[in-house]
């Protein structure tokens, strides 16, 4: 009976160390295509992984852009006087970025979360009020050679919104609504999502999960050359010293781009 239970345990540890080295197998091919994904294709990584080389940490901000367990951590409490952002120290033309990206969770208080209609603009009661549910929020977003932003939000209508395109009242109303993300490809906050943005010229693509929910939609207002940042959002509220329902409690990693 003993020399049989010993066969079993064998067994099982042949077993178990199989399945173990086929996970790492797994795993290092998964690596290994990321790698010729962006690397023989012509991109290069903007973060390494263990520091914020090449990035351009806000003045005072107090250690509150890290890096934690091998990715870009934010907790939306920058002590720097002006700009909060993170930025990376070169500037770019045309390019495609791939970067991914998790919301931690939400800010302190609840935050107006309206519907954006597919027209661009908000839904309304009778009264012609904009219909604003308070609702659990957090808020980020790529910011385009400082002058563009693919919106990262909480909001009904996704992520990848151009913020700025769809609120400018001067533009006409096709270019617009065609700053309104074509559905909501979100993961729930806590899990990993990736963008994948192309800017050419005054055009923008922005593919979120794998969905195009941008189609090459006209940026205006988009500059030749400029950095990307990382943005921050929110913060602190002086009157109850907890963070603003729109604060960017955010993670990055894998961030690379192509020049075009």
């Amino acid at each position: 009976m003993g020399s049989i239970t010993t066969k079993r345990k064998i067994t099982m540890k042949k077993s178990l160390m199989i399945s173990f080295v086929a996970v790492l197998f797994t795993f290092s091919n998964n690596a290994t295509a990321q790698e010729s994904v962006y690397g023989e294709d012509g991109y290069r990584s903007l973060f390494n992984g263990k520091d914020l080389s090449g990035w351009k940490i806000p003045e005072g901000d107090g250690g509150h852009w890290n890096v934690i367990d091998g990715v870009i951590d934010y907790d939306a409490r920058s002590e720097a006087e002006g700009d909060k952002s993170l930025w990376t120290t070169e500037e770019f033309g045309d390019f495609k970025l791939h970067v991914e990206w998790r919301f931690k969770g939400y800010g302190d208080h609840l935050f107006p979360l309206p519907t954006i209609l597919p027209s661009g603009e908000y839904l309304r009661d009778e009264n012609g009020k904009i219909i604003e549910p308070l609702g659990p929020n957090s808020d980020s977003g790529i910011l385009i050679k400082g002058a563009g932003q693919v919106q990262m939000w909480c909001w009904s209508v996704g992520s990848g919104e151009l913020w700025s395109v769809r609120t400018d009242e001067s533009l006409p109303a096709e270019v617009r609504a065609a700053a309104v993300p074509s559905e909501k490809a979100d993961q729930p906050v806590g899990e990993w999502n990736s963008y994948d943005i192309t800017v050419k010229g005054d055009r923008i693509t922005v593919i979120l999960n794998g969905i195009t929910v941008i189609d090459n939609a006209l940026y205006p207002s988009m500059v030749k050359t400029g950095p990307i940042g990382l943005q921050h959002h929110g913060g602190i509220n002086s009157k109850t010293g907890k963070l603003q329902g729109a604060s960017s409690l955010v993670q990055f990693r894998n961030i690379w781009v192509k020049e075009l």
